[in-house]
């Protein structure tokens, strides 16, 4: 539970221990879950406002709009995290989360969908911003901040798999039943409101030098990391929006969520595993497992793209998806993890944008190139191929770096 140690000067502080670790990692799950768990039906709702006019883009915006609103909100979410608080933020956005998440259940309309994923988005944008802020404030040592935020990825993907499986199970009954789902939250914030407080700068293994509005976001150190972010929300949902599309693609019936959601499933394990490995494989310098990320996902990528028929698509997407889960922590820690106690809410929030922003772009990038080559395989083999530059150009930044940190230290 919660260990309380006293400061030098006989204050009490609070130590977080497994359970605060729980609730915080369950927090984190629902901004993924909120995309992930209606993948499977995605091609039911495609059927159902087919009389819709641009329907073929604005029914996978159900999954992509509230990663935009993530995007826009993230930043404020932070700037409120650094003056106001963390704790009560969250609360209030865990709440919000369960009415809204839920509220397609009893809508029709299509535009009214939408809207009420805008407001999903926006309880995510505090959601995912305040629980990785607490994951840092909380086990600010090295090994316990790496390990939790290692491990926000793997839970995040488990949790994930189970999540599209159920979303499929769900499926069969119509697109209406899996959003009732998405009142899990309340089963997390209840515990929340006892379990969790509001840390000190001294809690957090720092000082508060000056006021959050008076420190200035270190734009210098985070730019590229961020520039590098936004194109990994991009690859690393480009398997997860469109999975079910490549499906159906193969001859697979729109209709048969079950198969589409194993499917989608098979490839969110893949990067489960990954992410368990990531915490192994990963001693020593932020960012080091990024080019075989990339590398990854371009290799899966562009499997899908040459292999014809389901098996290529599942080949290829398990290994994407495996590349995906070594890339989001070493993007987080890369970004995050250095951050001091008063830029950490703003730095988080900046870093929550760059990714889901990417995520958001996804299903329109992705529609735009499959446009221009004339299929979904062949514009995901493009983005593999882009996938392959970036793992190219980031490794060469990343021993440039290295190779000057170890100049200064001489």
């Amino acid at each position: 539970m919660t260990n309380v140690t006293f400061g030098n000067q006989g204050t009490a502080m609070r130590r977080a221990g497994v359970w605060q670790a729980v609730l915080l990692l369950a927090g984190s799950c629902l901004p993924v879950l909120g995309s992930v768990l209606i993948t499977p039906v995605l091609p039911q709702l495609s059927e159902h406002f087919a009389g819709v006019a641009g329907s073929e883009v604005l029914v996978p915006m159900i999954v992509a709009i509230p990663a935009l609103m993530i995007a826009i909100f993230a930043p404020f979410a932070g700037q409120i995290v650094d003056r106001v608080g963390r704790k009560r933020l969250l609360i209030i956005a865990m709440f919000a989360y369960a009415v809204v998440g839920t509220a397609p259940v009893w809508l029709e309309g299509l535009p009214e969908i939408l809207l009420s994923r805008v407001f999903v988005g926006i309880c995510e944008a505090a959601i995912m911003t305040v629980c990785t802020t607490l994951i840092v404030d909380y086990f600010h040592e090295e090994h316990r901040r790496n390990k939790y935020l290692g491990l926000q990825t793997v839970v995040t993907t488990l949790s994930a798999t189970v999540f599209i499986i159920l979303g499929g199970a769900l499926g069969v009954g119509g697109w209406h039943v899996p959003f009732w789902v998405y009142a899990v939250s309340i089963v997390v914030a209840v515990p929340m409101i006892f379990s969790l407080w509001e840390p000190s700068a001294a809690e957090s293994g720092g000082r508060r030098e000056s006021m959050a509005a008076k420190v200035s976001i270190p734009w210098k150190r985070i730019g590229v990391p961020l520039v590098v972010s936004l194109f990994g929300g991009f690859t690393f949902y480009v398997i997860v929006i469109e999975a079910s599309y490549l499906v159906v693609g193969t001859g697979v019936a729109a209709s048969d969520t079950a198969v589409i959601g194993l499917v989608a499933a098979v490839a969110s394990l893949a990067t489960a595993i990954a992410g368990l490995l990531f915490a192994r494989l990963a001693r020593g310098r932020a960012g080091r497992l990024m080019p075989l990320a990339f590398g990854l996902q371009a290799l899966g990528m562009l499997i899908i793209w040459v292999v014809p028929g389901l098996p290529g698509v599942i080949v290829g997407a398990v290994i994407a998806s495996f590349g995906s889960g070594l890339l989001l922590p070493s993007m987080l820690t890369w970004v995050v993890a250095a951050t001091r106690f008063e830029e950490r809410g703003r730095v988080t929030g900046w870093w929550t944008a760059a990714f889901f922003l990417g995520q958001f772009l996804t299903p329109l990038l992705i529609g735009g190139i499959s446009a221009g080559v004339g299929g979904l395989s062949a514009a995901v083999g493009i983005v593999g191929i882009a996938a392959a530059v970036v793992a190219m150009l980031v490794g060469i930044a990343l021993r440039r770096s290295a190779a000057v940190d170890v100049s200064n230290a001489h």
